[in-house]
């Protein structure tokens, strides 16, 4: 229903307040969706069903951004983006009446909502959220003249990053002490008791985050670099979208053969090789077949990495904490998306800064009474067109124009390439919590709280 509403608000928004309060509202309804539909998945499914409808469940993403990719593409380039809305507002609409049909699940009296510890998480998510998102704005380091406020000179952004970790710390240690109490936290921390079970929500966060990262960096890639419109982004990217969701189904049928160490080092070294490829294939030009073949690849990795996580973290559970798996997992991948993309966003931008920087003070062409004329201050990806027309009311000759679009040309390409190969360096690493993983095939949610022993060896 808080969709339903949601999507209305955002279709018929007169302002950009009410549409973000649509998203806030959103957010809020994907909050609490999640959880349960994790709870019904562990009550109503077993064995070999019960591992495919988690996977259903962990490439539903996927599926929906082929679909985001098309409709939104195809309506953003010919009509306009409030159709899509009122798209979702059908949508919406035929998933409330079927929700009606779900079999329902045995509710916990007992428990009482932590509001001390719904403030803390959320506001340290908030704080961390948002000061990622503004890297880019405010500064990593020092304070840029958008920023809002400085301290001593720093950026707003990091502090904020340091005040929501410190509030997450703090956290933790407040549901240890409601748990002490013999109270019911808003999390219970036998969901990440074991270091296998941190270690997979850690890798989560690391595969969300780099997914995050290249779905920012490819529309980046094809709008920007090589100015094509919306709907051939939205071609582009069906590709990858459909290996997601098809790996994310499949890889249930290797249960039985791999154990999730294994699965989890090969996911991640795939993307560290999709992620690499990549790097050495992109070109200004469109080269359809290599970076499809990148995109594809990347696809399989982490398709099968988000299912395979999400059956570890629920496996390892009891079914009555079945709600608590899928808010942390609804956390980490929201969390994980925000991070991805505000650190995509600020490292691309600050490399392409750099490296245009460099180049213009090494070109004798581009003199200094040209720079003076334009804001090298706030260097950022535009297109060859959008640059000329800047360019042409300066004092620039049409030599000092072409040299500034080769300059521009050059550096966003190299940063690109240096974007993509230090994401492989991330995926590289992450090899290292999937390594901690456990070592059994995964089996079956427990039904009481003891996980049973399972052999783990390393």
């Amino acid at each position: 229903m808080l969709f339903l509403i949601a999507q209305i608000a955002m279709t018929f928004s007169p302002t950009a307040s009410v549409m973000i309060s649509a998203q806030a509202l959103c957010g809020a309804a994907g909050a609490v969706i999640v959880p349960s539909l994790v709870a019904l998945i562990a009550e109503n499914y077993a064995g070999r069903q019960q591992a495919s409808a988690l996977g259903a469940l962990g490439s539903a993403r996927a599926a929906a951004g082929v679909l985001a990719f098309v409709v939104g593409g195809l309506l953003g380039t010919y009509i306009g983006w409030r159709p899509a809305f009122a798209i979702l507002i059908v949508a919406s609409a035929i998933a409330f009446a079927l929700s009606f049909r779900l079999r329902p699940d045995h509710g916990r009296a007992d428990v009482q909502i932590d509001l001390i510890g719904v403030a803390l998480a959320a506001s340290a998510i908030i704080f961390i959220s948002f000061g990622f998102n503004n890297l880019n704005g405010w500064g990593v380091i020092l304070a840029t003249p958008n920023a809002p406020f400085d301290l001593l000179g720093v950026s707003p952004a990091p502090i904020l990053i340091v005040l929501g970790t410190v509030l997450g710390q703090a956290f933790l240690m407040w549901t240890h002490r409601q748990q002490s109490a013999e109270k019911t936290p808003l999390l219970a921390l036998e969901v990440i008791d074991s270091p296998e079970e941190r270690c997979a929500v850690y890798a989560l966060f690391a595969v969300v985050a780099l997914e995050a990262a290249l779905n920012f960096t490819v529309p980046l890639y094809i709008q920007i670099v090589q100015g094509r419109s919306p709907i051939a982004t939205a071609i582009a990217m069906m590709p990858f979208n459909l290996t997601v969701f098809l790996s994310a189904m499949l890889i249930v049928n290797l249960y039985d053969k791999l154990t999730p160490r294994q699965i989890g080092r090969f996911g991640f070294g795939l993307c560290t090789v999709a992620l690499l490829w990549l790097a050495f294939v992109v070109r200004n030009d469109w080269s359809e077949i290599p970076v499809l073949l990148g995109l594809v690849l990347f696809g399989i990795g982490q398709g099968s990495l988000v299912t395979l996580l999400f059956n570890v973290l629920v496996t390892a559970s009891p079914k009555a904490l079945a709600g608590d798996v899928g808010s942390l997992r609804g956390t980490t991948q929201n969390l994980a998306a925000a991070v991805g993309t505000a650190v995509a966003g600020a490292l691309l931008v600050g490399l392409l800064s750099t490296i245009a920087l460099g180049r213009i003070a090494a070109s004798p062409v581009l003199t200094n009474e040209l720079q003076s004329q334009v804001d090298l201050s706030n260097i950022t990806f535009v297109s060859n067109d959008r640059l000329r027309s800047v360019l042409e009311g300066t004092s620039g000759t049409p030599q000092q124009v072409e040299e500034a679009v080769r300059v521009n040309t050059e550096a966003r390409l190299r940063a690109l390439k240096i974007g993509l190969l230090i994401m492989a360096g991330l995926a590289l690493l992450a090899v290292i919590p999937a390594g901690r993983l456990p070592n059994y095939r995964p089996g079956e949610i427990p039904d009481d709280g003891a996980t049973g022993e399972r052999e783990r060896s390393a």
